[in-house]
């Protein structure tokens, strides 16, 4: 009975390190998106003001 705890112990680390790396390459995905878009609106506001202050 205590082998098979164990097993089921280390099976659940090895799930729950598996599922950490799964959200961190998650977060850095979404992060990166984040970044790009507010790039993006930022070089639109730059633009904009650019083209109104002439």
């Amino acid at each position: 009975m205590n082998d098979a705890n164990n097993e089921d112990k280390a099976r659940n680390r090895e799930i729950a390190q598996n599922e950490a790396e799964r959200q961190t390459t998650g977060d850095i995905r979404v992060s990166s998106w984040a970044i790009a878009v507010a790039v993006i609106i930022g070089l639109a506001a730059v633009g904009w003001v650019l083209l109104h202050n002439r």
